[in-house]
């Protein structure tokens, strides 16, 4: 890490910066002359900054705060090392960092704790996860009154539709995707295929298989920067759920799968229906679904996305090669047989995303789960139990799960139930553009 910025000395300042429960990046920034301060894990912040709610408040009676002195923890660098902010106007680099305790411990409230502990649970099997993600998001013009798409560099005019997979709609934009996949490249982040999606200047990328926890920290470096080129570029980027009424959601379809000691996917048995224990996993996942919902949709706008018939799914089902399914597993060489999970809006936390959906595909695998019938056909009028539809409801249904408790700790589940009540509480008195105001550039 010392070397990169021996490399870099162009670079005037240093970001340290970790995800809090809601996905925002929180840290600290100092010029790069102190950059040995972090890589020594000398670098300290609040416990409670990793459970503050979506306005960066403290939460109510939250243990972390007074109870317990507000104490601090040690921030300590991820392998990822430095990389570049390219959204700034001064050369900087953030190293992304994780939470631990005076004494050493990781902190139970650090998302990527939650998810390496998951990850070591499949370890302790002999297994390994591979996973990718596809994230979808909207440029916007937000000067206005309203929302809207932005101008065309091109053409200078704004788009009317939504013009899926057309070429021409990301020809629009070609300074904007140029510069953020080069930014890609330099921050590590494996970006595929951009296609122009159904909503009014809506889009999504792929970004390619890796180990879970670098999908996850890919996930999360990709938002910070799309959000933050679309400024740079004089636009708005956003991961709303829905940041539209009559357009389409944006949403984030986690694809995995799971390897045993020697490299073989555990997921394979040659044929394109995939072994029992891809099916004792997609069981634990569907059984696990109504209790985490809150983590696919952790937001009251989260919820406008889940309309049947517009590619949300909202029944508690799974298929092969069926987009209407919650969960889809995918045609191809058996060798690549994977599950897709397609519940999560954009604006989720992607640690708390993995953690969440891996951990209930483990417990699946150990306990053998049965799943009914796959589903042919659309899955929006098939005869199934539904995903909870009210954010008020999804919480209770997370913080009363054992399960939850299990898979993310007695001390997360508190926290981001606690963070969750307070937002519920103060989005009553928002109106409509006041929530798109706070949530437009947050999530």
């Amino acid at each position: 890490m010392t070397d990169w910025l021996a490399d870099h000395p162009d670079v005037r300042s240093v970001t340290a910066a970790i995800a809090d429960l809601n996905g925002q990046a929180r840290g600290k920034r100092m010029p790069s002359g102190f950059a040995d301060k972090i890589l020594s894990g000398a670098t300290r912040l609040p416990l409670s900054a990793l459970n503050v709610d979506i306005l960066g408040d403290d939460i109510e009676d939250s243990p972390l705060v007074f109870e317990t002195g507000d104490q601090d923890g040690v921030l300590r660098p991820t392998d990822r090392g430095f990389v570049p902010m390219p959204w700034l106007a001064s050369p900087a680099a953030l190293i992304p960092v994780w939470m631990y305790t005076d004494s050493g411990t990781p902190f139970p409230g650090d998302p990527r704790h939650a998810l390496s502990k998951v990850l070591g649970r499949f370890a302790a099997h002999g297994w390994n996860v591979t996973a990718a993600t596809e994230l979808e998001f909207y440029l916007v013009d937000d000067s206005g009154e309203t929302l809207r798409a932005p101008m065309s560099p091109r053409s200078g005019k704004r788009r009317l539709g939504g013009e899926v997979y057309a070429l021409r709609a990301l020809d629009a934009f070609d300074a904007f995707f140029t510069e953020l996949y080069d930014a890609c490249t330099a921050l590590r982040i494996p970006a595929e295929a951009a296609t122009s999606e159904s909503g009014l200047a809506q889009y999504e990328i792929n970004l390619t298989h890796v180990d879970a926890m670098k999908a996850a920290d890919d996930a999360w470096l990709f938002k910070l920067l799309v959000k933050g080129l679309a400024r740079k570029h004089g636009m708005a980027a956003t991961f709303m759920a829905k940041p539209y009424p009559e357009q389409p959601g944006n949403g984030m379809h986690v694809h995995f799968s799971v390897s045993d000691d020697t490299g073989a996917n555990v997921f394979d048995d040659g044929s394109p229906l995939g072994t029992d224990t891809l099916r004792h996993a997609i069981g634990g996942c569907l059984s696990a679904m109504a209790d985490q919902t809150l983590i696919f949709a952790p937001h009251g706008n989260s919820f406008e996305r889940f309309a049947p018939g517009n590619h949300a799914p909202t029944g508690i089902g799974w298929g092969y090669e069926n987009r209407t399914v919650a969960i889809r597993v995918p045609s191809g060489p058996p060798s690549a047989r994977r599950i897709e999970h397609r519940v999560a809006g954009g604006d989720v936390n992607p640690y708390l995303l993995l953690a969440a959906i891996l951990g209930a595909a483990l417990h699946g695998m150990e306990a053998r789960s049965q799943v009914a019938e796959p589903i042919s056909g659309s899955a929006y009028t098939a005869k199934l139990d539904r995903i909870p539809s009210d954010w008020s409801d999804a919480i209770t249904r997370f913080a009363k799960s054992d399960r939850n408790k299990d898979i993310l700790g007695e001390d997360l589940v508190r926290n981001f139930t606690m963070t969750k009540r307070q937002e519920h509480r103060a989005d009553a008195a928002l109106d409509a553009q006041e929530r798109i105001d706070l949530y437009l550039d947050t999530v």
